[in-house]
């Protein structure tokens, strides 16, 4: 039985006093009653600070992005190895506002996600449809297309050990959220694509629905069959919202 995952992404928030008070926060916050395991993805610059605090407790951390070489002249960029030596466990690879803002590909992503691997990080790769495509029908074919990248880059194996997280653009910071039954549509899609190659380790991935997720409605979208968890973005840099969201995910 697949079990839950909350990831926690701050995006570009926070300074050293307020990520300590989030992270006091959590710990106090998150007890004994969440079920789900809880990851926290903070800027770079932060975590030394998320994994010294962190340490020896059940809440993990990672990355919100890396760079898909392993190392050499590559002014501002963050490695995996790097990655790996500051405890992360986790790397989150095309989020939307990578692929929309900074332009990365679908092959892009795909090699980000390899590099992750590469070093024993865990990629959640995201997915997901803009208004547009998702009002024009093309929602399920855009998915399937991001998936069919990394599948092509790095076979249908490498789904063993990741995370995939289903975000519509269109709900990302925009106060609107896909119904839950407009989720699980995608979340069954797209576990039926990678059904085709491997339908056990379909079966078995945690697929995550990520934009505009609330306390006030977690609960409806995790009760879906194929919604694992959720990756959260702005409800994350609130303590008891968060861990109202974790409380939801059984």
């Amino acid at each position: 039985m697949r079990g839950s995952l909350v990831v926690a992404n701050w995006k570009m928030h926070g300074c050293r006093a307020s990520v300590s008070d989030l992270v006091v926060g959590l710990k106090a916050e998150l007890d004994d009653d969440i079920q789900a395991a809880v990851v926290v993805c903070p800027p770079y610059l932060f975590i030394s600070q998320v994994a010294d605090a962190l340490s020896g407790t059940a809440i993990q951390w990672g990355s919100q992005n890396l760079s898909e070489q392993a190392e050499g002249a590559y002014t501002g960029e963050i490695a995996a190895p790097m990655l790996a030596e500051a405890g992360c466990q986790f790397a989150i690879v095309g989020h939307s506002e990578r692929r929309l803002l900074y332009a990365e590909s679908d092959q892009q992503v795909a090699a980000k996600f390899a590099a992750a691997q590469g070093v024993g990080l865990t990629p959640i790769l995201c997915v997901g449809e803009s208004l547009q495509q998702r009002n024009s029908g093309e929602a399920l074919d855009w998915i399937e297309r991001q998936l069919q990248a990394v599948i092509d880059a790095v076979g249908m194996g490498a789904f063993a050990e990741a995370v995939v997280a289903y975000e519509p653009i269109w709900a990302i910071g925009t106060g609107k959220t896909a119904t839950p039954e407009q989720a699980q549509e995608v979340h069954a899609h797209i576990r039926q694509v990678l059904a085709k190659a491997d339908p056990v380790l379909a079966e078995a991935l945690q697929i995550l629905y990520g934009g505009s997720v609330k306390a006030d409605n977690a609960a409806q979208l995790f009760a879906k069959a194929d919604i694992d968890g959720a990756l959260v973005g702005g409800a994350s840099l609130n303590v008891a919202e968060f861990a109202a969201i974790c409380r939801a995910a059984v």
